[in-house]
Order: structure tokens, then sequence, then C-alpha cells
């Protein structure tokens, strides 16, 4: 018996070099200014392959990302306006890059949701879920 395949999923990588602090005692030593790499995956899912049995185009999925990063790249995040009055910890980076890529879809995108996760170091990880 053939079993359901429940969704498909594309997921395209990038990364961003980035500075920031984080200004709270809760942080530590993350209080003072540092640098940091994210490598961003994004995952883009659906609950049936499009047309041309793909869940998106590869190459627009990871134009896209690298569009939404861009912004972003060598920045002090400090001084960046989305995260003016917050602090830009690596789940609220994630929210903001989901939120972007979410704005940037087509609108016959026919996608079911996304997700945006982020590693700051090989043991540490952060997602989030968009559904769309």
């Amino acid at each position: 018996m053939p079993r359901r395949i429940a969704h498909h999923r594309l997921t395209v990588d990038d990364h961003i070099m980035i500075a920031h602090s984080l200004d709270d005692p809760f942080f530590g030593p993350a209080q003072r200014l540092h640098g940091a790499t994210l490598h961003v995956h994004a995952t883009f899912e659906r609950t049936q392959l499009d047309p041309h049995g793909v869940v998106m185009d590869i190459g627009a999925a990871s134009d896209l990302l690298s569009v939404v990063l861009d912004p972003l790249r060598h920045r002090n995040l400090d001084e960046h306006p989305a995260f003016t009055g917050t602090a830009s910890t690596t789940e609220r980076i994630i929210v903001h890059i989901a939120e972007k890529l979410a704005e940037a879809l087509p609108s016959d995108h026919g996608l079911l949701a996304l997700e945006v996760a982020a590693e700051e170091n090989p043991q540490a990880r952060a997602a989030v879920r968009v559904e769309l």
C-alpha cells in the first residue's frame, strides 16, 4: 500500500556575517559588541508539487533568500532599523528574515509554510515556522 506524503519541502542555505551587542546582563559577555556568522536555512513547504514537479525552483529560492539577507550582511544590527529598541537575538533575526521572505513571495506561490533556521555555531540553532 503506498504511503501518504504529508508535505514536500525544499531547503536552501546561505550565511550572513553580522555584528551586534545584546544590551542586557542576561546575555553575559555578549553584551559587548561582537561578530557572528549565521548559517541560514530557508525551507519552503507545500502539500502538492507544482505543475513542474517541484516545491519551487531552487535558483529562485536561493535568489530570494539572498535578496532578503543582503540588507543584513556585514552590518552592525545595533544600527539596523529592524532591531531598534530590541535585542537582535538569533530568534529575532530569523523572525525578521521569515517575515521578509513571506513578503517577497509571489502572490501565486502555492506554499503552505516556510521555515527559517539559523546556526550561530555548530552546537546552537534556532528556527521559526510561518504558515502562509
